[in-house]
Parts: structure tokens; C-alpha cells; sequence
């Protein structure tokens, strides 16, 4: 958590800084594939966040372009977000960055060193229960 706490002071504007969207609408990004188009309220029954929370992150990642709204296909008047092509690739892009900053991290730890601190990363799964 830490770590991904301060990632950001560290990262590419193209993740995030200034303008982008903040930490928290960036996990919210990583949640949304995961479900397909989805709504305020779904993502609210999903995560746990208010609407008034879920509105401010999904709008930060609208300005960011990488969500759009589109139509609920059962006709309602609420919108449902889904990834754009942007928003599908941005992910993988982090990680990767974040990996690469991890084993300049720990190229010279030992390999019990580096297999330990990956147990401590992985933490609990997601999504919890």
C-alpha cells in the first residue's frame, strides 16, 4: 500500500500527474474490465463507494479518455462507462512501469529477499469478500 501510495510522484504524466486522473479514480480503471460496461450504482454495489465518490472518479477519468459513457442497453436514463482503447492499454502500461521499478528495486537483494517481498505484495486477493 505504500508503494502504491507514492507511486505516482514517480510516474510518467501519461499515468496520471498533473491534470490526469488521481490514485484512486486510476484503481477504479482497473476494476471496470472486469465487469464490462457498468454503471454509477453497480460500481457502488461493487467497491463500496458513495455515488458522490464514483461520480468525481469516473468523471476525472472521463477528462482523461480513457472511459466514455455510453447508453444503458435496458433503455434507463442512467449511463453506463466502458473502456476506450486508451483506457484498455493505460493499465498494462503502469504495470509495467511499476514492474520495472521494482526490480531496479530489488536487483541486488537475494532471491529469498525479492520472493519474500512478493509474498508481502500480493497481500489478499481481489476482489475481497
Amino acid at each position: 500500500m505504500p508503494l502504491g501510495r507514492r507511486s505516482h510522484l514517480h510516474a510518467p504524466r501519461a499515468r496520471g500527474g498533473a491534470g490526469g486522473p488521481d490514485r484512486s479514480a486510476c484503481v477504479l480503471l482497473t476494476r471496470i474490465p472486469m465487469h464490462g460496461p457498468t454503471s454509477i450504482g453497480q460500481l457502488s454495489d461493487a467497491f463500496g463507494p458513495d455515488a458522490s465518490t464514483l461520480h468525481r472518479q469516473t468523471a476525472a477519468l472521463l477528462r482523461s479518455g480513457v472511459v466514455e459513457r455510453i447508453p444503458d442497453p435496458d433503455g434507463v436514463i442512467a449511463r453506463e462507462f466502458r473502456l476506450t482503447e486508451e483506457g484498455e492499454r493505460r493499465p498494462a502500461a503502469d504495470r509495467s512501469y511499476s514492474i520495472g521499478g521494482l526490480r531496479r528495486i530489488m536487483e541486488h537483494r537475494s532471491p529469498a529477499d525479492a520472493t519474500r517481498f512478493v509474498d508481502l505484495l500480493e497481500g489478499r486477493p481481489w476482489p475481497r469478500s
